[in-house]
């Protein structure tokens, strides 16, 4: 969880923590693109303007360098311009402040779901195709004991 203003980044941690969620927060956006890009979260919420780095030059810097976990930006810039640019530098989802704390963990609960799915069905697809690999390496016919 990424946000600058103290005092709202330590109601949402207790919000979400009360909500049953583990979470690691931080105020600045170079050290968040350290956090998310050396440790596996199911979800990042991001604001927009941070210290350090700037939350959509963190986004952009975390899909280049592969990171696939879902973002949602959390931020007080509101225009659809301001939009449009999170959602096409990758984000998954944007809330713009002030908003419902309700609505905030329906949509992490929404994206924390879809990236669960998302990696089932990654290691099922893996399980899958391990054993039809080994299906075509056995060779036809009788086996010989």
């Amino acid at each position: 969880m990424v946000e600058d203003y103290p005092p709202l980044r330590l109601a949402l941690v207790k919000g979400l923590r009360e909500a049953g969620f583990a979470v690691d927060a931080t105020g600045d956006g170079i050290e968040a693109e350290w956090h998310a890009t050396t440790t596996a979260f199911d979800t990042i919420i991001l604001d927009i303007m941070l210290p350090g780095r700037d939350g959509l030059t963190v986004l952009a810097n975390l899909r280049t360098r592969g990171v696939t976990t879902p973002v949602l930006m959390l931020t007080a810039k509101d225009t659809i311009a301001d939009r449009i640019a999170g959602l096409d530098r990758g984000a998954d989802d944007y809330l713009v402040k002030p908003f419902d704390f309700g609505e905030l963990l329906a949509r992490v609960r929404s994206l924390t779901r879809r990236q669960h799915v998302a990696s089932r069905r990654c290691w099922w697809s893996a399980i899958w195709r391990s054993t039809a690999r080994r299906a075509r390496l056995r060779a036809p016919g009788p086996r010989s004991t």
